[in-house]
């Protein structure tokens, strides 16, 4: 009898079985996954520029992608941004967001930031600065669309039936007086910025868990039901306030961040843990998966990623699935009209390119 607790342990275990050997194959660091999915089954995403990959996905293989906020033509709004997102939030970078986000939507924080005055003129909401190019006419109309916009995602938190959120980033601007924090440094995309005395903050470990963990016990009160998958954005920082390189920055986030991940999951067993990160990043792929600019994931790494993600996360009777959605969540699922705009979107949407611009 051997003493040597690694005998016979199962071949992805080890390097050489589960990496080395399965090179010319293709590497797939996925074991076992806590549930499956049904086509039919109402998608939520959120997160950072990577999360638009995941969606635009799940739009193209025909799955039931949760749009709970559509351009209507009310007065001072632009066909910008819907679709690109379940509710026209733009990009959610941190757990902290994400949290400020169910707390807004639910009343329980009234940010003293109301309004930016943006660099191109017109009225910008500070949260979502880039969700609308030329901004908002007026205040009011700002405060008009915000309204719908925060409705549409309390709709969205309820009726999904899966939501999966991507970690992007752990450096921000907080705000020194109530604590709220920007997706973008005011000044990178405004001039007048009233109630805006933002500071730089970078989010450790215990936060990012902390954070993570109080919103899915929040969600968990609207939505007990709901499946989550968190994954960690593979797409390295465009830039750093840190007085460091860029380099170092980069890994610190996202050690930070898939460090963070791995305790929620510990914690929440029942969360499931995609490695898009690891798929992307790992010296099995030897880069291949990064285009020119070695920040943009190509399309081939996004095809593989998700064929991974379809490969486990799919109910093995997906062809026959019975499984419908409730009466609400079918309401606002893609038509083919939808479905074909968004799948004409081209451009990702980060945020973070304004930083150097």
């Amino acid at each position: 009898m051997s003493l040597n607790p690694y005998s016979g342990r199962l071949a992805h275990t080890f390097w050489g079985a589960g990496v080395v050997d399965r090179l010319e194959q293709g590497v797939d660091p996925v074991v076992d996954v806590p549930f499956t999915l049904s086509r039919t089954d109402a998608i939520g995403t959120a997160g950072s520029c990577f999360a638009q990959h995941i969606s635009r996905t799940l739009v193209q293989r025909g799955f039931n992608y949760l749009i709970t906020e559509k351009f209507q033509g009310e007065f001072g709004t632009t066909d910008e941004n819907y679709g690109m997102f379940p509710a026209r939030f733009g990009n959610i970078y941190s757990p902290r967001q994400l949290l400020q986000l169910f707390e807004r939507a639910y009343g329980l924080r009234q940010p003293r930031a109301d309004w930016w005055r943006g660099k191109i003129g017109g009225f910008i909401d500070p949260f979502r600065p880039r969700i609308q190019t030329t901004g908002f006419p007026s205040v009011e109309a700002l405060h008009a669309d915000r309204e719908r916009h925060l409705a549409a995602v309390r709709q969205m938190f309820e009726q999904c039936q899966a939501f999966v959120f991507t970690l992007g980033l752990t450096e921000t601007w907080m705000s020194s007086v109530d604590g709220s924090v920007y997706p973008l440094a005011p000044g990178v995309v405004a001039t007048e910025m009233p109630g805006a005395d933002a500071k730089f903050h970078n989010f450790g470990v215990n936060e990012t868990v902390s954070d993570m963990i109080e919103f899915l016990d929040r969600l968990a009160m609207v939505n007990p039901q709901v499946k989550v998958i968190l994954t960690v954005s593979p797409v390295p920082l465009i830039a750093t306030y840190e007085d460091r390189h860029v380099l170092v920055s980069t890994i610190a986030s996202k050690s930070i961040l898939r460090a963070a991940v791995e305790e929620v999951i510990r914690q929440r067993p029942d969360i499931s843990y995609f490695p898009a990160y690891e798929i992307v990043t790992g010296p099995q792929a030897r880069g291949r998966f990064y285009g020119q600019d070695l920040r943009e994931v190509t399309t081939a790494g996004v095809s593989y990623v998700m064929s991974l993600f379809f490969r486990h996360y799919l109910a093995t009777d997906i062809d026959n699935s019975t499984n419908t959605p409730d009466a609400s969540a079918q309401d606002v699922r893609l038509s083919m009209e939808d479905q074909q705009r968004f799948s004409d979107l081209a451009a990702i949407i980060c945020d973070e390119e304004a930083i150097a611009q």
